[in-house]
């Protein structure tokens, strides 16, 4: 029977509870051969536009025709026009669409029960600690669980005829540095504290915490917090935070029953509850009931192997900087990274892959090129890919197919995908497998985000260093005859004076070019003919001293470097160039194939010679000479 897949949208800031959820939902799915398909990106309010469509983009990765079920974590993805088009896909494909977090009418919906959990914890605050002032810690306005939330300390202060004791509703949009700024401010102002903050979750609960605490207030002395989730870091937390269990691992179990009911028929209800439980803790005054000292304890030991894991985790991303951006070009950085993962994939598995848009190459080259800004490209750069273990062969893959060398085996995987980008520009994707323990921290968004950051560094500086060459070459090079230019010779001679220096010069010899009646050509038939002129006698001493770099240094003088065997023919080059030029005159008509040159030619003396201008002061009297015995007819060699 052909296995099943299941693709899973949301985003990685709610990784404790996402965690808890796909545990609930791969033990559902033992008894069903099915894949899981995560398809996971980190972006946030505060991040621009064009960041946040970079960081959404691997939503537009996979074709939902290829799914038996898509999975909307909504806890995570509040985006509300991203959950809207994959909704949308999801209906074009034919398929099961289940969201979580989120009620709609026209997909199933599995959430957890918040509003009676919420209800619960407003009642322990009136009955068993007498607040009666409260402050709400809100996300979103748009975020269905913190307004559900909301709602229900509400209607819980609407049941006791109490509406006025909720003083104040602080949108955070899920950041903690805006509670920081607002209780900052708060205390600043001198305002009186509030029997309770109610935060609707537990990440802006520990900020409050941590705020009031560096203006000398203490919870829960001089006022209670409370939180949403119960989130391990929330129960380790000093004092450990009130706050409600959304029960994330029976939601993902029901999940998991869903689609096994709908594969095989059965009709189930739109809308799934499963119920929470509130579970006061320190914040609140109630101690210990998170059992949260022998956790501390328990945390405390995990610290040793948790620094070296994060010290191997941070000296490989140094390592993966260093070999990415030692690479002088596209191919080496493909060759380079093979190795590089072929010696060291503890962290990442022996599944693991990383795929790049076939612009990001070209367009290193090419700053015409642009990247893409939605979707993938039909195939994609196999820049390192393995898959048990095996390398993927080809140079190119499908993106359709999402996974290089993926087989349908007796296992049930998780795979993880993460987008490559700079802010708007695509530059691929990331594929994990089996990673839950790398789901469940933040080292997902660490890696994805460092490796996106050094793409972006390489290409732009190689990109940058290739445009500098090409600006450089054209600096160096004559306009007219195309040989190389004063500047040019001038890099030369420096680089052979370097070697001088240090000794360790080969021997080389330096030749002088005067080209004869430039100026007779000039006055006589225009520059146009000058100019011809020019360019033929270039392209005279470049055929005979053709493994020398010849400059164009003035208006007619050339000069040739000779080495290697130029240098050992030298005196049989000369000859061979008084032999095939054209007779010295200076009666016109000339002939129109017409070059008569003058050269003069130095070697460099080993021990006489400091500097490479004593060997150019003695090719150029040489030349000299030379001119001179040809103008009377008369040539020394």
């Amino acid at each position: 029977m052909k296995k099943k897949k299941i693709a899973i949208f949301t985003t990685g800031w709610c990784c404790e509870i996402l965690s808890e959820f796909l545990t609930g939902l791969q033990e559902a799915l033992l008894t069903t051969q099915t894949d899981l398909f995560l398809f996971l990106c980190y972006p946030t309010y505060a991040d621009t536009e064009v960041i946040r469509q970079g960081e959404l983009n691997i939503t537009a990765l996979p074709d939902l025709h290829d799914f038996d079920m898509m999975i909307i974590f909504g806890s995570g993805l509040s985006f509300p026009a991203t959950v809207e088009d994959l909704i949308r896909r999801g209906k074009e494909a034919g398929i099961p669409i289940v969201i979580q977090g989120v009620m709609r009418d026209d997909v199933y919906y599995i959430g957890a029960d918040n509003y009676v959990a919420a209800r619960q914890l407003c009642r322990h605050l009136t009955e068993e600690h007498a607040v009666n002032d409260l402050i709400f810690i809100g996300g979103t306005k748009d975020s269905y669980d913190s307004e559900q939330r909301l709602q229900a300390v509400r209607d819980h202060l609407d049941e006791i005829g109490a509406p006025e004791q909720l003083r104040e509703v602080v949108y955070t949009e899920w950041e903690n540095i805006r509670v920081t700024r607002y209780i900052d401010t708060f205390c600043q102002e001198g305002r009186k504290l509030p029997g309770a903050f109610i935060c609707a979750n537990d990440g802006l609960a520990m900020e409050t915490c941590i705020s009031l605490s560096r203006h000398g207030f203490h919870v829960p002395k001089d006022t209670i917090v409370t939180g949403f989730d119960l989130i391990e870091d929330s129960r380790l937390f000093y004092p450990s935070i009130a706050s409600v269990d959304q029960c994330f691992t029976e939601v993902g179990r029901e999940c998991g029953r869903l689609f096994l009911d709908l594969a095989n028929g059965k009709k189930r209800d739109l809308s799934i509850t499963i119920p929470c439980r509130f579970v006061p803790g320190d914040s609140c005054g109630c101690s210990n009931l998170h059992n949260s000292d022998m956790a501390r304890r328990m945390a405390g030991r995990a610290n040793f192997t948790a620094r070296a894991v994060s010290n191997y985790f941070n000296a490989k991303l140094h390592r993966i900087d260093s070999t990415v951006l030692s690479c002088d070009s596209y191919q080496t950085l493909k060759a380079e990274l093979k190795r590089f993962f072929a010696e060291d994939h503890d962290f990442e598995g022996d599944s693991f892959h990383i795929l790049l848009d076939p612009n990001y190459g070209l367009s290193i080259y090419d700053n015409g090129i642009s990247l893409l800004r939605h979707g993938y490209s039909r195939f994609m750069e196999v820049l390192c890919s393995a898959e048990n273990g095996r390398p993927y062969p080809e140079e190119q893959f499908p993106s359709a197919g999402l996974v290089p060398g993926y087989t349908e085996d007796d296992a049930n995987h998780m795979y993880v995908f993460l987008p490559l980008h700079e802010a708007g520009d695509v530059f691929g994707y990331l594929v994990f497998r089996d990673c839950m323990q790398h789901v469940a921290n933040h080292a997902l968004q660490t890696y994805q985000h460092r490796f996106s950051l050094v793409l972006d560094r390489f290409r732009h500086s190689l990109s940058l260093n290739l445009l500098n060459k090409r600006l450089l070459d054209l600096m160096r090079k004559d306009v007219l005859t195309k040989v190389g230019n004063r500047m040019a010779y001038e890099d030369m001679e420096k680089l052979l004076q370097s070697e001088i220096n240090t000794e360790s010069q080969e021997l080389f010899a330096i030749a002088m070019f005067d080209v004869n009646n430039l100026k007779l050509i000039n006055d006589s038939d225009g520059h146009d003919a000058g100019d011809a002129y020019l360019i033929r006698s270039c392209r005279f001493i470049c055929e005979i001293f053709k493994r020398s770099p010849v400059y164009r240094v003035g208006g007619d003088e050339f000069i040739a470097v000779l080495t290697g065997s130029d240098y050992r023919r030298r005196k049989s080059l000369l000859q061979t160039l008084q032999e095939r030029m054209s007779p010295y005159s200076d009666s016109l008509p000339l002939p129109d194939d017409y070059v008569s040159v003058a050269c003069g030619l130095s070697a460099f003396r080993p021990g006489e010679d400091r500097t490479v201008q004593d060997v150019l002061k003695r090719a150029d009297e040489e030349m000299y000479r030379n001119k001179a015995a040809m103008k009377s007819s008369t040539s020394p060699y």
